[in-house]
């Protein structure tokens, strides 16, 4: 396992109540309430949570890989993150599809970024051999 040598950033948090609380930031920039997925109490779920962080970070290491080969992404990129949360047997598992728009690009080049990002972004190293993961080029 790699070792932080140099630590950018730290997110803080408080959340109390679980599923059914709220979570805030020590900065106040997030102030969310919590519900339990499918519940249609107001409020999001951590998969949400985890699917827009995940989609925007994905973002930037493709901003990243597409400097490294001297181009820029467009302007409509989009990361569309679906986490599931699920069962087997008696263990809560995560999976996850993650469909990436690049327009305009070629194909391969699309490709070739979104492979270099998915090596780079701290997300995808993160589940990397522990969850089921879907890319796809939309």
């Amino acid at each position: 396992m790699s070792e932080i040598e140099k630590i950018l950033y730290t997110g803080r948090t408080h959340t109390t109540g679980g599923r059914d609380g709220v979570a805030r930031s020590d900065d106040a920039a997030l102030d969310v309430r919590l519900s339990p997925p499918g519940s249609g109490k107001p409020g999001t779920n951590p998969e949400q949570l985890f699917a827009a962080g995940w989609s925007a970070c994905f973002i930037g290491a493709m901003t990243k890989a597409a400097a490294r080969r001297n181009l820029r992404l467009p302007a409509d990129v989009s990361v569309d993150a679906e986490v599931d949360l699920g069962m087997t047997g008696d263990a809560y598992l995560l999976q996850a599809r993650v469909r990436i728009t690049l327009p305009g690009l070629e194909k391969d080049v699309a490709e070739a970024i979104i492979g270099d990002a998915h090596q780079t972004c701290p997300y995808s190293k993160a589940t990397r051999g522990n969850i089921q993961v879907t890319l796809s080029l939309a």
